[in-house]
């Protein structure tokens, strides 16, 4: 199936290394982040689990849950989060979803339907499995951003990213390029630059289309 923005997730059955749940059961009423990787002990991956764990603290300021995801075996998943704790010096607390028969890259659209992981294996048979899903508590797909197997992701824009996702929900709030949480937003088009005024007091027009103001929920 296909994923798009404001799609509601496929509840997954789970299997990973602190048990089997059901990806609905594990969103419940948080914003989710899910990363996804294409196999375990590499060299990239390693370095992006690792910046996970070092971003606890963020993730829990925020009541934010964090899942990973490699086509490897839950047995293979203990074994590298010892290689991950140990280069990031922080423990990796998070659960890692195994997926070895593909279900869930497939179901969250990362592999065609016809894929499949031959004997003796390796990254470039699942490479397309490098993606970071950002959830909402309604179990719908928020954001996502699809990374080659080179490039290593940069978890303080994936953290922004999710701020900027938590402060656009359900409200009148945009955020502009390089927005960072305290910085000035950007008034939806829906709503007119004198009912703007009139709720949340000073707000410049750029252009009758763009107006900025002070984050409300700063």
């Amino acid at each position: 199936m296909s994923l798009r923005i404001n799609d509601t997730v496929p509840n997954i059955h789970l299997k990973t290394d602190q048990g089997d749940f059901d990806l609905h059961d594990f969103i419940g009423d948080s914003y989710t982040v899910l990363f996804s990787h294409p196999a375990d002990f590499t060299p990239i991956c390693t370095t992006e689990f690792g910046a996970v764990a070092q971003l606890a603290d963020e993730w829990e300021k925020r009541g934010v849950k964090v899942i990973g995801l490699s086509v490897d075996s839950v047995d293979e998943h203990v074994k590298w989060k010892n290689d991950i704790s140990t280069f990031a010096n922080a423990p990796a607390t998070f659960p890692i979803i195994a997926d070895t028969d593909l279900v869930v890259s497939k179901a969250l659209d990362m592999l065609p339907a016809d894929a499949y992981l031959p004997e003796g294996k390796t990254a470039e048979d699942s490479q397309t499995v490098r993606v970071v899903f950002i959830f909402g508590p309604d179990k719908k797909l928020r954001l996502s951003m699809t990374y080659p197997m080179s490039v290593g992701r940069n978890f303080a824009e994936v953290l922004r990213a999710l701020d900027a996702v938590m402060a656009t929900d359900g409200s009148v709030v945009r955020t502009p390029a390089n927005w960072t949480p305290g910085a000035d937003v950007i008034v939806a088009p829906s709503m007119s630059t004198e009912d703007a005024r009139a709720k949340y007091g000073d707000v410049k027009e750029i252009f009758p289309y763009l107006r900025t103001m002070k984050d409300p929920n700063a």
